[in-house]
């Protein structure tokens, strides 16, 4: 009688990795000297940095006036590049935490850089924040300090408060989630380390990890909590952040589609932007064995999802706009496709809506080249809608002798191009002095997904036969 088998899934470890490659492979970049490519890199980014820096030094010291807001349109870039930061950063704790609850293997050669992109990309929306306040040191004014310190009492009704206590709650859970998750990783490198000075500075950073079964235990309990406490951050910060709009009764803005339709975009831009930067970690640390086709492939599954639904709310937004009959909000969505920003609205659409249908191709969807190239376009195409949500909305009010149009400055610009110079010099501050891939999870998969498995590892020997058949060819 025959037997009937299934195959086993694509292997998430090529290679023929054993536990002590894993180790050796992602410890290389941390124990080495930086390389020239990262070196290159990293002073372009503090250079970009220190430049930005300047630039908002300069926007406190004269004020809001140097960008190009004006009455009819007071918030603009600043507003969304809040917004298009924030969205980034979901995909990280989407990735850890409602993934690790749903037992998703994949996740664990990409959790790491998606964290740590959550993290940075937080810090800088609130940048953003900050600018915006003109006073950035009256930043406390926004928390809700006691009376001793006069009549501070901030406004619990405005979601503009709501954002405070979203944002520095998902960016405290997330931070705990990432750093909690570094702790074996970061005990490994502490043992390795062959300066003193490496060692006591790992091994303060490690917390004590000893690698016992109850040490390991309480990281597990420990992993599932957090997971669970950040699951409902993942739906709830974009969910706040669209309430900044959807309370408003501004044509354009007042939808209650916008919570849902937020929390899908912020996941599919932040997806985009892991693909772009777990593609260079893949070839600049030479981890093309564990960040694999299949990760890629899985996560641009991800993006052809979420892009849809994107697409989705947008031509619901056009409905409820000729369904509400109120001819206001119909001129909304009229003015934004065919008026003076009709280029962004456009560009939106093709960005977010067309280019991401391309993924149905199973080639496609595992190109290196194309998958870079198009999670680069979402982004932009991302950028684009918080632009056209925000400005379009607003530079046609009620009255037409207010209509005016917004012109962005050398400091918008360079304000925008400040965050990008912080976000990439953390991140390259990161990638060489940390794990950008999860040792201690990649080596929870390499007896059930690796490609080739060591006899050391597997249990098979070599010329003994297993029901899968390309099992068999490698091990043979």
């Amino acid at each position: 009688m025959s037997h009937v088998t299934s195959a086993v899934r694509t292997p998430l470890v090529t290679g023929g990795k054993t536990y002590a490659d894993v180790t050796e492979d992602i410890s290389r970049q941390v124990e080495g000297s930086p390389t020239r490519e990262w070196t290159i890199a990293f002073t372009i980014s503090v250079v970009v940095l220190l430049y930005g820096t300047a630039c908002v030094f300069w926007t406190w010291w004269e004020g809001l006036g140097v960008w190009g807001l004006n009455k009819t349109v007071g918030w603009a870039w600043d507003i969304t590049n809040f917004v298009w930061w924030v969205g980034i950063g979901h995909a990280g704790t989407l990735i850890s935490a409602i993934l690790l609850l749903f037992r998703q293997k994949w996740r664990t050669a990409v959790n790491r850089a998606a964290e740590a992109m959550t993290i940075f990309a937080v810090i800088c929306a609130a940048t953003f924040i900050l600018m915006h306040m003109g006073r950035p040191w009256l930043a406390y004014w926004a928390l809700p300090l006691p009376n001793t310190f006069g009549s501070l009492w901030v406004n619990f009704k405005s979601p503009l408060v709501w954002d405070v206590f979203a944002i520095s709650t998902y960016f405290t859970v997330s931070l705990v989630f990432w750093y909690m998750g570094l702790l074996p990783d970061l005990a490994t490198i502490r043992d390795r380390a062959r300066s003193k000075v490496s060692r006591y500075i790992y091994g303060a950073f490690s917390l004590g990890w000893n690698g016992s079964a109850k040490t390991w235990a309480r990281y597990e309990y420990m992993s599932l909590i957090l997971a669970g406490l950040s699951t409902p951050l993942v739906l709830s910060v974009h969910t706040i952040v669209s309430f900044d709009f959807a309370t408003s009764v501004i044509p354009g803005w007042h939808t209650t589609i916008f919570p849902p339709y937020f929390v899908a975009g912020a996941i599919f831009s932040g997806f985009a932007m892991v693909q772009n930067l777990v593609l260079i970690i893949r070839v600049v640390f030479k981890l093309e064995d564990y960040i694999t086709l299949e990760h890629i492939e899985s996560m641009n599954k991800v993006i052809t999802l979420t892009g849809s639904i994107v697409g989705v709310a947008y031509l619901t937004e056009f409905f409820i706009a000729w369904y509400s009959g109120v001819e206001f909000e119909s001129y909304a969505f009229i003015n934004r496709a065919t008026g003076p920003y009709w280029w962004a609205y456009w560009a939106m659409m093709t960005c977010n809506v067309i280019t991401p249908q391309l993924f149905w191709s199973r080639a496609i969807r595992r190109s290196i080249v194309w998958t870079f190239t198009l999670s680069v376009v979402v982004n932009i195409g991302m950028w684009f809608e918080r632009f056209v949500i925000i400005v379009t909305s607003l530079h046609r009010d009620y009255l037409p002798s207010s209509w005016a149009m917004f012109h962005p400055t050398l400091f918008d610009i360079s304000d925008y191009i400040f965050s990008f110079g912080l976000f990439f010099t953390l991140f390259l501050l990161f990638s060489k002095f940390l794990p950008v891939v999860n040792m201690a999870e990649v080596k929870t998969v390499i007896k059930s997904s690796s490609e080739r498995l060591p006899v050391s590892v597997s249990g098979v020997a070599k010329g003994e036969r297993v029901a899968n058949p390309t099992f068999n060819k490698d091990v043979e």
